[in-house]
């Protein structure tokens, strides 16, 4: 069977699943069933989109008979459509598997099951639409079915707010598509992206639809300053759904993006960059030092996904700027670097988000505070999630490196570009990447040490156990993935190159031809990158390390205590927290970001009261930007609200108003 029927049968599938869920969901086998016949789906669907992409197969379109009656819905597969139907379903499929065992512990099952599937095909939709009402739809459906799922339980009310500013968030985002299509398609009304692409845009009205497509599809990938409903969605929705909004849905945000910016706005003006490099560059670096502020786990993980989709967006920047001025190596490389990134993001932030789910599984907690020693009792999912701390903080051998050293490697292009706007942008989004990476690092390093070493802090984490086989498998297989795209990282960029050729014209050489699968991305006089030999290095150098220390130092077994830095005290409380790792950095950045204030309570000599250290921060984004459109809306609305008691008669003359200004608007727009 043809790639796309089989991918929309996939999509049928999972609407089916979503159906028969809502019938099914009370029943004690709905769980198993629901989520089996999903991953079934996905994977499908992976093997299916997989294939087309390796294959370099043409693009096919199909029009259904559906949606408008003189457009139909128009539904295609390209290079890049193909590619994120791969990330989608192979983050749908994962989180799929690890729902077999995690969903047993849902309080509600009914409130998930359904909208899950829905969630899935939601996601396929918008990656598969061909034109702007086809493509609306499948985001709204994706938007709504994901705004249930964070409202799943929705008896707490900090996950009612939630869902609330995500709905109003989406609404506006979707909107804002709404306008920039309506630009793209123009007075003549072609809707289907082969008549957009056709069509010719002013640069003044293309410089609007890239504002559009920054709102509406930057509100949805969590981009800064849009990014406030993504640190409380996320915690919200079930785990496997944090993992799918944190890992895949900020990834089909992007590829919306860049179907619009890079396939149906037309050739870029240079100073398009800029703008993508300062908003890249600031939710990098606001991002991480968010993250490294919070003590709740899943809220940490959310706030580092606003900092890898910075660094996404400064990737895409490139692009745009090199394929402004005639460089497309250059641009390929960039986008390339972008696009592994999206691709190694839905990996490890997939796996850590999974990570916290069997934590809070087995323990209950999100609190940092409370967690400690589950090395010891969760020895997998300690393996599991450490190796997705290590790949998110860009340490080889693992795949988080490879996609940045990418990035760097096109940020150290830069000055060849001709404008000075760009050669001062580049560099200082550069360096507000690398140091958001140093900051991720350390930020990693706290929420390891913090929840996995030491003792436990709380008589709950002392009694946890392992989670499922299910949930272990779907993580194992992350790692696994994680640590084949990073000794292996020529075979990736491979893969993305048809789509670099169908978006720019230009690609990088084939780096599955290099000597030892190096990946060479400019000229090897310049830089090359050999994840398999590091991987060998590294696995050489501790193999031998241990057999030394096993072979040479003496086998007699000797115990004594423990190095206590100072602190004799075996007490739990005396370790270190969240909060104090976090205190160096707060001070050095807090004041300036979150102003940061510390206020300290020390009782008098002889007074046994018991001393106080109280932290305060600052939202300043949505204090700024938010609160005050927020308490406009509530004006507004408590004003407007006495229109519901309007007799008739003052009804139809508001009709009546209406229905004049309507036709004055169209005469002076005809």
């Amino acid at each position: 069977m043809a790639t796309l029927p089989l991918i929309l049968i996939c999509v049928a599938a999972l609407l089916l699943i979503a159906l028969a869920a809502v019938a099914l969901s009370r029943s004690e086998s709905a769980t198993p069933l629901v989520y089996g016949a999903a991953f079934l789906a996905c994977l499908t669907a992976l093997a299916t989109a997989l294939q087309h992409l390796l294959a370099g197969a043409a693009a096919a379109e199909i029009v259904l008979p559906l949606g408008l009656p003189w457009l139909g819905a128009h539904v295609r597969i390209d290079a890049l459509s193909a590619l994120f139907l791969v990330v989608v379903n192979l983050g749908g499929a994962l989180a799929s598997l690890y729902g077999i065992g995690y969903g047993r512990h849902e309080e509600a099952p009914a409130r998930v099951l359904p909208f899950f599937a829905a969630f899935l095909a939601g996601m396929n939709l918008v990656v598969l639409a061909a034109d702007a009402f086809s493509f609306l739809l499948a985001w709204e459906l994706m938007s709504l079915v994901s705004w249930a799922l964070v409202l799943a339980h929705h008896r707490d009310p900090e996950n009612t707010r939630a869902a609330y500013i995500y709905l109003v968030t989406a609404s506006f985002g979707t909107m804002c598509l709404l306008l920039a299509f309506g630009l793209l398609a123009g007075p003549a009304g072609g809707y289907d992206f082969e008549a957009i692409r056709a069509a010719a845009l002013s640069p003044e009205l293309g410089a609007l639809v890239l504002a559009l497509a920054l709102l509406g599809a930057g509100s949805k990938a969590g981009l800064v300053p849009f990014h406030v409903w993504l640190p409380l969605a996320h915690p919200a929705a079930p785990s496997h759904v944090s993992a799918l909004m944190s890992g895949v849905m900020t990834k089909v945000a992007i590829y919306g993006f860049i179907r619009i910016v890079f396939d149906l706005l037309g050739p870029p003006d240079w100073w398009w960059a800029m703008i993508l490099l300062a908003f890249g560059g600031i939710s990098a670096l606001l991002g991480i030092l968010s993250a490294l502020m919070q003590q709740d786990l899943k809220r940490l993980l959310a706030y580092s996904t606003i900092e890898n989709i910075g660094i996404i967006f400064i990737g895409l920047g490139l692009a745009l700027g090199f394929g402004a001025n005639g460089m497309p190596a250059a641009a390929a490389l960039a986008l390339t670097a972008a696009l592994f990134h999206v691709f190694n993001h839905a990996l490890f932030k997939g796996l850590l988000f999974l990570g916290a789910g069997a934590v809070l599984s087995a323990t209950g907690l999100r609190d940092l505070e409370q967690m400690g020693g589950l090395i010891h009792r969760m020895k997998v999912t300690a393996f599991a999630f450490l190796a997705g701390a290590v790949a998110i903080s860009a340490l080889p051998p693992l795949n988080g490196f490879a996609s940045e050293w990418l990035m760097f490697q096109a940020v150290l292009i830069s000055p060849d570009l001709p404008q000075w706007g760009l050669k001062v942008m580049v560099p200082t989004a550069g360096a507000m990447m690398a140091l958001s990476a140093a900051l991720v690092a350390a930020c990693f390093v706290k929420v390891f040490g913090i929840a996995f070493l030491g003792r436990p802090r709380s008589a709950i984490v002392a009694e946890a156990k392992e989670v499922d086989r299910f949930s272990l498998a779907a993580m194992l297989a992350l790692v696994l993935l994680c640590l084949l795209a990073g000794i292996f990282p020529g075979l990736v960029i491979d893969a993305i190159q048809p789509a670099a050729q169908m978006l720019l014209g230009g690609s990088l050489p084939n780096q599955s031809a290099q000597p030892w699968l190096s990946i060479v991305p400019v000229a090897e006089s310049r830089s090359s990158y050999n994840g398999l030999l590091v991987f060998i290095f590294i696995v050489f150098s501790a193999g031998v390390t241990t057999l030394l220390i096993h072979r040479v130092a003496q086998r007699r077994l000797r115990r004594g205590p423990a190095w206590d830095c100072g602190f004799p005290n075996p007490d739990p409380v005396t370790q270190y927290t969240a909060d104090s790792f976090a205190q160096p950095l707060r001070r050095v950045f807090g004041t300036l970001a979150f102003q940061a204030r510390e206020q300290v309570e020390m009782p008098a000599p002889g007074d046994t009261g018991p001393a106080r250290f109280r932290v305060e921060m600052r939202d300043l984004i949505w204090e700024t930007c938010y609160a005050p459109i927020a308490g406009i809306v509530d004006v507004a609305a408590t004003r407007l609200n006495r229109l519901q008691f309007l007799t008739i008669r003052r009804y139809l003359s508001l009709v009546f108003l209406a229905l004049v200004g309507l036709l004055l608007v169209l005469v002076i727009w005809l």
